[in-house]
């Protein structure tokens, strides 16, 4: 069986967020405390994906022993939130190449961020990058394992979710074309980004998500990229419908 590790399940600013002495940002509920998002996925066949590397990923994977090799890196997009945390790829690089998965005009703006992974003549210690290409509704194969990325708007901005098998993973979406609604049919397992129960220009609100989520019709749909405006989880999960669920930090799930 496949599983999910989900890393971080909050948005940019991370939960408690700094300065804010909100109920949630003073909970002592570790549901509460949301690092950036990002998760580790397990493939049937063993395959290690990580879906996107924040600046929290350091403390993110000493959390989640034991230390094995990354097959890929999949980036949704550029945002600092979902790669600041590429130069701490630095140990896996002792298994060889760390392979990136990205659109290009990501890639481009990871060669400018990095410009020392990329040169010819690297510094000694700094990660061994390689990166490849991907575009929307073009399946590629890691490790045996079959991937579609699948377009998706972040308000003017376009990035990608993906469909690993059984499973869609969709973070920082405002809106869904029909076309990638159709490449997330058949799924048990929707990982979807809510941000917090008011509309937002560039994020999906609650309502939003649980829309698009009925629409999808997975068997289970979890939540992330949460800021702390969603409220208390144990209070905001036993209001939502069967079968939808708000993710949390360390949380692992079979699919």
């Amino acid at each position: 069986m496949a599983q999910i590790h989900f890393l971080g399940t909050g948005t940019s600013t991370g939960v408690p967020q700094v300065g804010c002495t909100c109920e949630v940002c003073r909970s002592a509920d570790p549901h509460d405390h949301r690092l950036r998002t990002s998760a580790l996925v397990e493939t049937d066949g063993g395959a290690r994906i990580l879906i996107d590397c924040g600046p929290d990923f350091r403390q993110q994977m000493l959390a989640t022993p034991p230390f094995r090799p990354l097959d890929a890196v999949l980036i949704t997009h550029e945002h600092y939130d979902h790669v600041g945390g590429i130069d701490d790829l630095r140990p896996y690089s002792a298994y060889g190449e760390v392979n990136i998965y990205a659109e290009p005009h990501c890639s481009k703006e990871l060669r400018e961020r990095l410009p020392y992974c990329f040169v010819e003549h690297k510094y000694p210690g700094v990660p061994n990058i390689s990166l490849h290409d991907i575009n929307p509704g073009e399946p590629f194969t890691v490790a045996g394992e079959q991937i579609v990325p699948v377009r998706v708007m972040h308000g003017r901005l376009p990035i990608v979710g993906f469909r690993l098998g059984r499973l869609g993973y969709i973070t920082d979406m405002s809106q869904m074309p029909d076309e990638s609604l159709a490449l997330l049919q058949g799924i048990d397992l929707l990982v979807i980004n809510a941000l917090r129960r008011k509309p937002h220009p560039s994020h999906q609100s609650l309502d939003q998500a649980l829309a698009v989520a009925a629409r999808i019709g997975a068997r289970r749909t979890y939540f992330i990229h949460m800021s702390h405006e969603m409220g208390l989880h144990e209070a905001t999960c036993a209001e939502l419908p069967s079968g939808t669920v708000l993710a949390y930090d360390g949380l692992t799930l079979t699919y």
